[in-house]
């Protein structure tokens, strides 16, 4: 199996991940410009995210390899951008993420990872969708992260993150219950 363009720019997204870290933990305030190449490095994995998105349905590239990777690439990037940037954040000058944003991040994509395993194991295959909701989350989180590496005293945006964390959560788990119900229909 060869990759397709779609697949090798989601693992060249995967592959900013480790650069992006680096950059922020590596961030003073008498080194500024190192918030400026994290922005850089996510503003560049967002738009790679979308463009091998709009590849993938375009030229007809999607893949099983693609559904696995595309959000373990996003999972990868937020999970790092809000862990990261809390770690640092008293460093920055205008604001920082709330840790029950940050333990929101990180507990939804805990809990649709082992959704998505229950999912495999009960019924032996998983099939992987973005709902819109998980999109218009990852969207907001995404803002989030540029919000507050450009410092901009938005603190809104945390909470209207929250929002659609909560919905997308419990929209994933909505449909995790039903793929797991019509296999034990199925299995009847």
């Amino acid at each position: 199996m060869s990759l397709t363009v779609a697949n090798k720019i989601t693992i060249l997204r995967i592959l900013a991940v480790p650069f992006f870290v680096a950059t922020i933990l590596d961030y003073s305030p008498e080194r500024d410009y190192l918030r400026q190449v994290a922005l850089a490095i996510f503003v560049f994995a967002v738009i790679s995210d979308v463009i091998d998105g709009i590849i993938a349905r375009v030229k007809n590239q999607r893949t099983p390899a693609g559904a696995i990777l595309d959000p373990l690439a996003d999972k990868l990037l937020l999970m790092s951008a809000f862990l990261t940037l809390y770690q640092v954040g008293n460093a920055f000058p205008v604001s920082r993420f709330p840790i029950w944003l940050v333990v929101a991040v990180i507990s939804r994509d805990v809990l649709l990872l082992l959704g998505a395993v229950l999912t495999y194991v009960l019924k032996g295959r998983l099939t992987v969708e973005a709902t819109k909701w998980g999109k218009a989350c990852t969207f907001f989180e995404s803002i989030a992260v540029i919000v507050m590496l450009c410092q901009w005293p938005i603190t809104l945006f945390w909470y209207i993150t929250m929002v659609f964390i909560g919905i997308s959560g419990i929209d994933y788990l909505w449909n995790g219950m039903k793929q797991i119900s019509n296999n034990q229909d199925e299995a009847r």
